[in-house]
């Protein structure tokens, strides 16, 4: 039996065909092209940070991965260090038929923010991340050199591939389904049973940056 997960199927045992989801992000305005002029207006992280959330009184210890995905870290660790995300709640938690992600970040009013993040992809042995497309889109068959393992931090967005905001994801498992179709930037490195206990409306207590802040760098 197949199973849907927001617009797209996805083959969860037994089905042959397996496509990547729309791991949907809340409405926004009309998102960015993702033009070199508008990624050089956004923040960019040239490194490594590590951010901690803290959820039900539990530590999420998470590595942000600046070096191969620069503008989707930088925008996560600049919300993270401005303290956007404390009180907001993970709204989508998926465990049924299998486990798949836990989401959260979406502001209470889409007056909250206005930016927007081109779809950032980097294939392993490339120069540098393609934006604006999926792999599929790009005619790229190498793997992504971020590919969504569990514990991955991603970001959710619209079918637009440039619609990311400040909506992430954390794959509960494996999920290489959306390998070349969604924002990989960081990993859980610690906290993954805080991450699995998450249930739909749990806040974020708190956030903070603790290693890696001199490295965004902000327009």
């Amino acid at each position: 039996m197949c199973w849907a997960f927001a617009t797209l199927a996805i083959a969860l045992g037994g089905c042959e065909r397996m496509e990547a989801p729309q791991i949907e992000a809340g409405e926004r305005p009309a998102a960015m092209g993702g033009s070199q002029t508008e990624i050089n207006a956004l923040p960019q992280l040239d490194g490594e940070a590590t951010v901690v959330l803290t959820v039900g009184g539990r530590s999420i210890t998470i590595q942000v991965n600046g070096n191969k995905a620069p503008v989707t870290a930088g925008n996560f660790v600049d919300l993270v260090d401005r303290g956007f995300y404390e009180g907001l709640t993970f709204h989508r938690v998926v465990r049924d038929p299998r486990p798949l992600l836990v989401q959260g970040g979406e502001p209470p009013s889409q007056e909250a923010i206005r930016r927007h993040v081109p779809l950032e992809l980097l294939p392993q042995g490339a120069d540098g991340p393609i934006y604006g497309e999926t792999f599929e889109q790009a005619g790229i068959s190498a793997p992504p050199a971020l590919p969504h393992e569990r514990g991955t931090v991603s970001m959710a967005r619209s079918q637009m591939p440039n619609s990311a905001s400040s909506e992430f994801f954390i794959a509960l498992a494996d999920l290489p389904f959306l390998d070349g179709h969604y924002a990989a930037f960081g990993r859980v490195t610690e906290g993954m049973a805080a991450v699995e206990a998450i249930e739909p409306g749990d806040h974020i207590q708190s956030s903070e940056v603790v290693r890696g802040l001199e490295r965004l760098q902000r327009p």
